[in-house]
């Protein structure tokens, strides 16, 4: 860690200090896999005095990726199920992004540094230079996914609803379905409380000799 690490750092918390603007909304992206697990035998449920049982053995039913898109300042998420997560998956998930803020001047994404996280991923759509005008990408550093906000919600999703075991990709959706309409229902607002200033008393071992 070191130079790169900080000014990727300070770029993504500048980001998410600045004041909400509408015309140029912060949406945090990032992807996650699901293990599609079904059961051998049925589960025994709870009875008075004995607790539900379920078999240590379990059918492997394949595995979907998770694409979480967030706009903290709106308390707002969406996730997308998808089979795989090449560069045409991401092409698909940054024209639905754009599909989602017709009226916004740029979107800010936050997102990390996967190989296929790139302008040049958008091309297979054939509307590609429509949407890369329309996206600002923000990288989280090397090392410091902890500062994707999509990461986080990926975690609050899995513990809520997605960790027990689910046998395909119906029921999957269905559960992520329930979930997202939930917690959107609430409208709260991310209160992100670690700043550039912040950083530079807490982290200073990271600078650069002299930089802060």
């Amino acid at each position: 860690m070191g130079a790169e690490f900080v000014a990727a750092m300070e770029d993504v918390l500048d980001v998410y200090n600045a004041p909400y603007d509408p015309a140029h909304p912060v949406v945090c992206f990032d992807e996650s896999p699901k293990q599609l697990v079904g059961e051998v035998r049925a589960p025994i449920a709870a009875k008075p005095g004995t607790p539900a049982r379920q078999d240590t053995e379990y059918q492997r039913n394949g595995v979907r990726d998770l694409m979480m898109f967030c706009e903290p300042k709106r308390g707002w998420r969406e996730v997308l199920v998808m089979e795989r997560r090449t560069r045409i998956e991401f092409a698909h998930c940054m024209r639905h992004l754009v599909g989602l803020y017709p009226e916004a001047e740029s979107i800010r994404v936050v997102l990390d540094n996967l190989n296929t996280h790139n302008p040049a991923s958008l091309y297979a759509p054939e509307e590609a230079r429509a949407i890369a005008r329309k996206l600002e990408f923000h990288y989280t550093p090397k090392h410091g996914s902890w500062l994707n906000i999509a990461e986080i919600e990926l975690a609050v999703l899995s513990n809520s609803c997605l960790s027990k075991r689910i046998p395909n990709a119906e029921i999957l959706q269905r559960e992520i379905q329930a979930n997202v309409r939930e917690r959107n229902a609430k409208e709260l607002p991310v209160k992100w409380r670690f700043s550039t200033q912040q950083a530079r008393r807490k982290l200073a071992r990271l600078y650069p000799c002299g930089s802060v």
